[in-house]
C-alpha cells in the first residue's frame, strides 16, 4: 500500500550516517541524494530523511523495516547500538504480536522508534 515514507531529521547528515549503518544489515543502502534529502532501498528510494522544514523539532514515528531473517534483525540491533541508538526492546520473538513475530526496536537520533522485523518462524 506504501510506495514510499519520508521523516524529518534535526541533522540530516547524522541522520543519515545512522541509517546507512543500521540499514546495511537488512540489504537497504543509499540510493539517491540531492541536497540534504536521503532516498534508502534496494533498488529504489523507498524511505526518506530530510530537513526539518515545519519548524520545531521533528516528532515521533514509528518504522518497522522488513528484515530477511532473524540474524538479520540481531545485525540490525547490533549495527543500532554500535551506532548510539537507545534500545526499546531487544530482539525476540513476540508471540503477543504472531507466533513467528521476531523483531527489535531502538530509538534513533530523533527519537523515532525504528524496528527490524522478521515474520518467517526460523
Amino acid at each position: 500500500m506504501l510506495d514510499h515514507l519520508s521523516i524529518q531529521a534535526a541533522d540530516p547528515a547524522a541522520a543519515a550516517q545512522f541509517y546507512d549503518t543500521v540499514l546495511a544489515p537488512l540489504g537497504g543502502r543509499r540510493v539517491l541524494q540531492f541536497g540534504d534529502a536521503v532516498g534508502f532501498g534496494t533498488t529504489r528510494p523507498v524511505f526518506w530523511l530530510g530537513p526539518v522544514t515545519s519548524g520545531g523539532t521533528p516528532r515521533e514515528v514509528h518504522i518497522a523495516f522488513t528484515a530477511p531473517d532473524r540474524a538479520a534483525v540481531d545485525a540490525f540491533f547490533a549495527a543500532a547500538l554500535g551506532a548510539g541508538a537507545e534500545v526499546l526492546h531487544e530482539p525476540r520473538i513476540r508471540p503477543e504480536y504472531h507466533a513467528d513475530y521476531y523483531g527489535a526496536f531502538v530509538r534513533d537520533r530523533d527519537g523515532n522508534n525504528i524496528e527490524a522485523v522478521c515474520h518467517s518462524p526460523v
